[in-house]
């Protein structure tokens, strides 16, 4: 999967949409490999600051021949990368030996790392390949999913780096790599959020209960057209978002972080409602791929910043970059727009999440009315405030939106009778 991913180009900068769209069909099938191709494809902006390291690496990642991962997270400090203690100890010219500890270094196969440090003028940021003596792996995560791909603890204990950046500078070096990442999460789970409703909506296609089949009950109508409708709004925001890297957009500086925290932490509930549709078979990990997708769903939430720091990037973005406000209101309808510009007035760090959700789905809803199917868009914007999926209202098209989403496998067999 890793080499599909390589052929396809999904290290390679160029077109965000054209890779988006790429990226989406590949995690369907397995979104382990993501995290190797997301780092490295991330990682060119970065090397770029320095032409000599850009010159030595870019033609090999570009190639297929070297990926790039990442080592930021410290047990001390978490998200909270200014607490980080790894030492880094000029060794002449812009090379430095690196000392301590990493709680988290995803992809640990990789052939280099780039990895936050403290020199002497500050935290920053290094360049180490993976041949230098000196990293040694403690040990591979357990970890709830994601187990194609390796997650690991290491140490440093010497190992040899090349500044990358300003020294004191790293987490602002490093940022662009973070912001790269965080479109694919986003890309990502709308993916996983594809592949659940495509699982639940076959499914219940072929599967009969009661003298029905099952999308023909009308509960279960409801149920799986309210996680299409999820579906096709996580998609079209998260293109929307390829194109504004595309673009250049300064939409970007804050619907990354909305749209990260909103598509993401969405997932885990389409990916559970989509288990419980198939019933005890969805919860058999050998007659269903829904455990995996549903162990898959919460990661994306937690990889490059967790909620909580999506929703105080927000903040942060809001005060100190007025137009960022403008720009992120300028891309909404009329109603969506008002309901924004009222959130706004009272945000603070207590109501941070209220916000980012009421921005989110604002977006989801102005961008549904431009590019989405219109049943689509009515039924996402006929939602009530119910916590549970299935709750939409009467009167609404809802065969004709299940039946838009429900997978058309090229044999399908018309006369095939329901077990």
């Amino acid at each position: 999967m890793l080499a599909l991913g390589v052929r396809a180009g999904l290290q390679r900068p160029g077109s965000h949409v054209a890779r988006a769209a790429k990226f989406f069909a590949l995690t369907q099938v397995e979104a382990g490999v993501g995290c190797p191709l997301s780092m490295t494809h991330a990682a060119v902006p970065t090397l770029r600051v320095e032409p000599a390291l850009a010159a030595e690496w870019e033609p090999r990642v570009l190639a297929g021949q070297a990926f790039i991962g990442m080592g930021m997270t410290e047990r001390q400090g978490g998200s909270d990368v200014r607490a980080n203690e790894t030492e880094a100890r000029p060794a002449g010219g812009r090379e430095a030996t690196l000392h301590g500890h990493k709680w988290f270094c995803s992809a640990p196969m990789s052939d280099a790392f780039l990895i936050l440090a403290q020199a002497p003028g500050g935290l920053s940021c290094y360049l180490v390949p993976r041949a230098s003596d000196g990293i040694v792996i403690e040990r591979l995560k357990n970890t709830l999913g994601h187990r194609a791909n390796a997650s690991s603890e290491i140490t440093l204990d010497g190992a040899r780096g090349s500044l990358v950046g300003e020294e004191g500078r790293g987490v602002a070096t490093i940022i662009e790599m973070v912001v790269n990442t965080r479109l694919d999460c986003v890309v990502g789970s709308a993916a996983l959020m594809r592949e659940a409703v495509a699982q639940a909506t076959h499914h219940c296609a072929h599967r009969a209960a009661f003298g029905k089949l099952l999308a023909e009950q009308p509960l279960m109508r409801n149920v799986l057209a309210d996680l299409c409708v999820e579906s096709e709004a996580a998609t079209l925001s998260a293109f929307r978002l390829a194109r504004a890297f595309d673009e250049g957009d300064e939409l970007r500086r804050v619907a990354t972080a909305v749209l990260k925290y909103w598509v993401c932490k969405r997932t885990a509930a389409v990916a559970g409602e989509a288990l419980e549709c198939i019933g005890g078979n969805g919860y058999v990990e050998t007659d269903s791929v829904l455990p995996r997708l549903y162990r898959e769903s919460p990661l994306n939430s937690i990889w490059e910043g967790s909620s909580n720091v999506q929703c105080l990037d927000v903040l942060r973005a809001l005060r100190r970059e007025p137009d960022a406000a403008e720009c992120f209101l300028a891309e909404l309808e009329e109603p969506d727009r008002r309901r924004v510009e009222r959130a706004l007035a009272g945000a603070d760090e207590e109501g941070a999440r209220r916000l980012v959700e009421t921005m989110a789905v604002a977006l989801q809803a102005s961008l549904l009315d431009r590019h989405g199917d219109p049943a689509v868009a009515e039924a996402f914007r006929a939602r009530e405030p119910f916590g549970a999926l299935g709750t939409l209202r009467a009167g609404l098209p809802l065969a004709a939106i299940v039946e838009r989403h429900r997978p058309r496998p090229q044999a399908e067999d018309s006369t095939s009778r329901p077990r």
